[in-house]
């Protein structure tokens, strides 16, 4: 009786603990070749998601940025869906973490644009460790090595509020 209450127990906890650690499913959406996009799925495979990568065709993209219906004034690249929510853009993966644990009512996050800090769109430079905002002189130019940006919750009606400041 008491081997199998033992088995009994240890398999509940296997499952239970094997549906603890199955990680989100994101399938994202790329142009055929960007680089900033492999950075930014392998930025969200070492945050414990499992990603999934479709390259597509500018076309296509824009088509699936319509089917997943993502405003014009948020679209970015990539797309990307995760528990029937869209993520537009370099969205860091704490705030699509911070998204599915809140569940809140709406289409998704998007971070808009290309900002420079964003995972996979960092800008790494010997003199400054922290990421900070400051302007880096490369080759008789000047750029910022990463910018502020903002990821936007994106409602069901279509308007949006800040999620998170970077």
């Amino acid at each position: 009786m008491k081997a199998l209450l033992t088995a009994a127990l240890l398999a509940l906890t296997g499952t239970a603990a094997h549906a603890e650690a199955a990680p989100p499913q994101i399938e994202m959406y790329t142009p055929t070749v960007c680089l900033a996009c492999i950075d930014y799925a392998e930025h969200l495979r070492q945050h414990g998601f499992k990603v999934t990568v479709n390259r597509l065709p500018m076309d296509d993209l824009d088509a699936t940025k319509q089917r997943l219906n993502v405003p014009a004034g948020y679209r970015a690249i990539p797309s990307a869906t995760v528990a029937g929510y869209f993520i537009e853009g370099h969205v860091p993966a704490e705030d699509i973490q911070r998204l599915l644990k809140d569940k809140p009512d709406a289409r998704g996050l998007a971070v808009p644009g290309l900002p420079l800090g964003a995972p996979g769109r960092e800008y790494s430079s010997p003199t400054c460790e922290t990421g900070c905002t400051t302007l880096d002189k490369t080759k008789g130019t000047e750029r910022p090595r990463r910018e502020p940006f903002n990821t936007f919750l994106i409602l069901k009606d279509g308007d949006s509020k800040v999620w998170w400041r970077h």
